[in-house]
């Protein structure tokens, strides 16, 4: 299928073809047959894109602290690699869908295939959309109306947090299509309206739909205007619905507004305020959140979990079918906001037209194909393949995030092994990774990556709570696995998987199972295993690691999804002490800080052979300060490593000092690792430190999982 993709690297704007997403659970399936570019967003991007790189800095000041800190604690060379690496990937563009129900995912209800529906789907000729972010088209919407829902709910969301009442005085700066879809409802909800715009057009328009107009380009002061218009009163309200870095649109909404008037950010302004002008009239100013409540909210938008209509009458859904509604009741005509229309393969020059200079509104893309030729595209072919090379390893990657074409892809090929296939559930990271490494095909069919009696192993990088029934399927299909820890998020599974390696090795299969524990691995780890060896007696291991805060609400931190940070982080640092220590766990705990995350804790362990560890993982620090940093202390002597950059000795004969130009945690060292086990042979794999013994990989990840449900 096509989809419109741009370039955050150089704002370049191309449609692609790239496999048609399955439905998910509580997902629809949608063909699209219209969406709507947003010209104000959208060109935001686009622009961001095509600026240079001090023109990207300027726009994004915050992120460049973040990544002069990770630098100064990671090395510049492995900075600039991800600063460069998260500019390479495409940036799938649009969110105003309009199309046909294909398939309904497992638990929606009140969809059914055949429906017309509204959603914040992107532009692609298919898009897989959550059930509570679309909103049935009634039959007298047509295609291209609906197209607006998107934008229409966002103006809507921004007038309920106005509160406007009947009669009241509401001034909108910035009459793009948000600005004149705001006008149109707040002029339905009763309100007097004054439109704002630098654009002589926008005004006029405004001027039709019933408002009384600011043309600030031939030198209108809104401010004087909106007293005039008010009797000396004041307006009663602002919604700023403009796109500028200026202040001057909030600057402006201070001054014309009333004592005790209000003010709502809905498009993106410039927030140097008056201290003066809010504090005398006591004024409100907040900013609107997209489409309504539920936006940004995975309970929500993922999961399906509506909110009762009892306690939030206006969700975003319902927003959409509240607009939906009043357009099919004529109150809201959008069908005039239309300026441009262009087929989907012409999307390059649909952006070059919004980024122009010719003057443009509503600008709609087309899509004609029937879902006939259009759902059965699952898998794409994007290089050649290479014929079969003696000895060379020949993986499927299933999942294309950023670590996996960061750091795993690389680590690989350059391991030598033989990329033939990547799987994904959007499709877009994954025509991206095929593209970047040479695989042969990308594709939403995880499946077929599975079966493939071509592919020998399957690396697994998808979201954590699929890496145990992933790695089980391909253990069954004769596969060798590297799976990106954790290994699974509960003992059951656990279970499964040793059950699953049983079943394999009775039937006189022995596929290799590895973790990617990769600080095992790393330069200076190697070198702190073999000073160790020649210690006798226990050792004493700190781990200090300084993670970091995450939000409660990021997918990690979801104890069903990503299990939360000690299983899915904080398994790292137990398997590295498990490897330093060279004997099993005898006994562990965990001390947590208490937080609303719980992922701030200091994991007491106790090994067989009387060593002990520590591992403090901490997420309430700076990230000026290095990530990582392990001290062991034996027989008198102390090994400390500084963020796998720099390794000292205390007291250590004959060592004092291991230094890196560039931060290694070992990734390449654990690729080629596992592709050398499975080219090597049984030999290969019973040299010592080649792969992780897989009984330590089942120890580790039955104790992560007992100190996390503690």
């Amino acid at each position: 299928m096509k989809q419109v993709l741009q370039s955050l690297r150089d704002g370049t704007t191309r449609v692609e073809d790239v496999p048609c997403p399955a439905v998910r659970p509580g997902h629809l399936l949608v063909r699209t047959t219209r969406t709507l570019i947003s010209a104000g967003t959208e060109r935001m991007l686009v622009e961001f894109g095509k600026a240079g790189w001090i023109g990207k800095a300027m726009q994004q000041r915050d992120k460049v602290k973040l990544v002069w800190q990770k630098a100064n604690t990671d090395g510049y060379l492995a900075t600039l690699e991800s600063v460069l690496n998260k500019l390479d990937q495409p940036l799938p563009l649009g969110y105003c869908n309009v199309g046909v129900v294909e398939q309904v995912g497992a638990g929606v209800t009140g969809f059914k295939v055949g429906d017309r529906v509204a959603s914040n789907g992107k532009h692609a000729e298919v898009v897989c959309v959550p059930a509570l972010l679309c909103a049935k088209v009634p039959d007298g919407v047509t295609d291209d109306e609906a197209a607006f829902t998107v934008i229409s709910g966002i103006a809507l969301q921004g007038i309920r947090l106005a509160q406007p009442t009947l009669g009241e005085t509401v001034a909108v700066i910035g009459l793009g299509l948000i600005g004149l879809v705001t006008v149109q409802l707040l002029r339905a909800n009763g309100c007097k309206v004054i439109g704002i715009d630098l654009d002589a057009a926008k005004c006029g328009a405004a001027r039709e739909m019933g408002a009384a107009v600011v043309h600030v380009g031939s030198g209108q002061d809104p401010v004087s205007a909106a007293e005039a218009m008010t009797a000396c009163r004041g307006v009663d309200a602002v919604i700023i619905t403009a796109a500028t870095d200026s202040d001057e649109p909030v600057r402006s909404a201070a001054r014309m507004c009333r004592k005790r008037g209000r003010i709502v950010l809905v498009g993106v302004a410039g927030l140097n305020l008056s201290r003066a002008d809010f504090y005398e009239k006591e004024l409100s100013f907040q900013v609107s959140c997209s489409y309504g409540p539920g936006r940004y909210d995975p309970s929500y938008e993922e999961r399906g979990n509506d909110y009762p209509i009892g306690f939030v009458r206006w969700t975003q859904q319902r927003n959409f079918e509240a607009v939906l509604d009043t357009m099919a009741a004529g109150t809201l005509v959008v069908s005039g906001l239309i300026s441009h229309r262009f087929p989907v393969d012409a999307a390059a020059q649909a952006y070059d037209c919004i980024t122009g200079d010719e003057p443009t509104l509503g600008v709609v893309l087309e899509y004609a194909r029937p879902a006939s030729e259009l759902l059965p595209m699952r898998t794409v072919q994007v290089a050649i393949g290479a014929p079969r090379a003696q000895g060379r390893v020949r993986l499927g990657f299933i999942g294309a995030g950023n670590y996996a074409t960061a750091i795993l892809m690389p680590a690989f090929r350059d391991a030598g092994a033989q990329m033939v296939a990547v799987a994904c559930s959007g499709g877009v990271s994954g025509v991206h990774a095929a593209k970047k490494f040479g695989i042969g095909r990308a594709t939403t069919d995880t499946e077929s990556v599975i079966s493939d009696p071509e592919i020998d192993a399957v690396v697994i990088t998808t979201r954590h709570d699929s890496h145990a029934g992933l790695a089980c399927r391909a253990l069954r299909a004769g596969k060798h696995v590297f799976v990106e820890k954790p290994l699974a998020l509960t003992l059951s599974e656990i279970d499964e998987i040793e059950s699953t390696l049983a079943e394999m090795r009775a039937a006189g299969k022995s596929p290799i199972l590895m973790v990617g524990f990769n600080r095992r691995f790393a330069p200076h780890v190697v070198r702190m295993k073999a000073l160790l060896a020649g210690v006798t007696g226990p050792k004493s291991m700190v781990m200090t690691v300084n993670a970091g805060a995450i939000p409660a609400s990021h997918w990690t931190q979801d104890p069903q999804v990503g299990g939360g940070r000690i299983i899915g982080e904080a398994c790292h640092f137990i398997d590295l002490l498990r490897h330093l220590a060279g004997s099993e766990i005898e006994h562990a705990a965990i001390d947590r800080m208490q937080s609303a995350c719980g992922d701030t804790a200091t994991i007491s362990l106790r090994f067989t052979d009387g060593s002990i560890g520590a591992v403090h993982y901490f997420a309430n620090g700076p990230k000026s300060l290095s990530k990582e940093r392990l001290e062991v202390f034996a027989s008198g002597r102390v090994l400390q490593l500084d963020n796998y950059r720099v390794l000292r000795g205390f007291g250590w004969p004959g060592f004092k000092s291991m230094r890196l130009w560039r931060q290694d945690k070992g990734q390449r060292a654990c690729a080629a690792a596992f592709t050398g086990a499975i080219s090597g042979g049984a030999r290969s794999r019973e040299t010592v430190g080649a792969i992780i013994p897989t009984a330590e990989l089942i120890e580790v990840g039955r104790w992560t999982v007992d100190l996390a449900a503690t």
